[in-house]
């Protein structure tokens, strides 16, 4: 029994391994590419605050960081996912706020989008490594993919206070900008609801309400093959 225990321990360990560095990178670089965009554009809050950094302890969130991606790691969810502590903008001190406000929100998903293309170039490589290191890197980038694209095509529903949000305040008319900003109070909140509450609602009423599937899923699976194909395994 005691080694049973303890070989299930390992094999946890060895997974729990192969998606920890994918996440802290994706977490890690996503929030720095947001400092970094806004100090290059004028604010440097950020940049004062140490928050243009790679180092992932500037940026671990308790909850969003190490509490949810275990939770999710233990438990039957099909994927990880997290977040990092926000990167404080001050958006009026951009020298053009409207048109700098949308770049500071794109860069996050886009060095995410970098990211998993990088992952996918690096595993024609990967087999080239020393066994079992080569194996536990495929992992590591396959795992990367999935997650830069999850948190990009997340952070892109055009809802504040998520980044597809604030882009959408950027490009809106004003007189449609003004009410979707107000909404970033509750913005999280309704993601909430849209991804937990209403698949349970659609659960008891016989209704597929499964927002998750419809915005992020199918995005997923409709981009996997390209990197898959990037990756020599497509």
């Amino acid at each position: 029994m005691d080694s049973l225990f303890g070989a299930d321990a390992a094999g946890m360990a060895y997974t729990a391994s192969t998606w920890l560095l994918p996440v802290l990178i994706a977490i890690t670089f996503h929030e720095a590419a947001h400092g970094f965009a806004a100090w290059r554009l004028g604010d440097d809050t950020a940049y004062v605050r140490g928050r243009v950094t790679f180092n992932p302890l500037r940026h671990i969130d308790p909850i969003g960081t190490i509490v949810l991606p275990i939770i999710l790691f233990i438990s039957p969810a099909p994927f990880i996912f997290g977040w990092a502590k926000p990167v404080p903008v001050a958006f009026h001190r951009l020298r053009v706020p409207r048109r700098d406000m949308i770049l500071v929100a794109a860069a996050g998903p886009a060095i995410n989008f970098a990211l998993a293309i990088a992952a996918a170039l690096l595993m024609n490589i990967a087999p080239l490594m020393p066994s079992p290191f080569s194996d536990w890197l495929m992992l590591n980038l396959g795992h990367g993919i999935l997650i830069n694209l999850l948190l990009a095509i997340f952070n892109m529903m055009p809802l504040p206070p998520l980044d597809g949000g604030r882009v959408a305040v950027g490009l809106l008319p004003r007189q449609l900008a003004i009410p979707l900003a107000r909404l970033e109070r509750f913005g999280l909140i309704i993601v909430i609801g849209a991804i937990v509450v209403l698949p349970m609602l659609g659960d008891r009423l016989g209704i597929d309400l499964n927002v998750f599937e419809w915005l992020i899923l199918r995005p997923l699976e409709w981009m996997l093959p390209f990197f898959w194909t990037l990756s020599g395994h497509g």
